[in-house]
């Protein structure tokens, strides 16, 4: 049971913050990078930061709304999603944070956030067949 509650805290807590992001890279790309990385983005850069925005919000709103079904099987799927992105999101930051923006504190922070996420995820998942044949 207590896998099942994690998987559920993990995909409610996903889901708001991945909807704040992305509503807040949808309507100010540019200003999300340069609070992450401290650099500029004009140009093509801001149509992308806002695609990635979009892609964000579908992910927060598919993780709110299995929050409340976190064994179905459409819900399982989001939440391996959510630890693919985490996963790629903490490799990605600490890369860019580090050749792009001079070992940035804020993308560093970032980094850590999504890896303990990820991992925090990963333990729910594979501990949740665990709890299922426990009950």
């Amino acid at each position: 049971m207590s896998k099942l509650v994690s998987v559920e805290r993990l995909l409610g807590l996903g889901g708001v913050l991945e909807i704040v992001t992305g509503l807040g890279l949808l309507f100010d790309p540019a200003g999300g990078a340069s609070a992450v990385f401290g650099s500029p983005v004009e140009g093509s850069g801001v149509a992308i930061g806002r695609i990635g925005g979009a892609g964000l919000l579908s992910l927060g709103i598919a993780c709110w709304l299995a929050r409340r079904t976190p064994m179905a099987p459409a819900s399982v799927g989001v939440a391996w999603a959510y630890l693919a992105y985490n996963v790629v999101a903490c490799v990605t930051l600490v890369w860019a944070g580090v050749t792009l923006a001079g070992n940035s504190l804020p993308a560093q922070g970032a980094a850590v956030l999504h890896g303990v996420l990820g991992a925090a995820m990963l333990v729910a998942l594979l501990g949740r067949g665990q709890a299922s044949a426990g009950s």
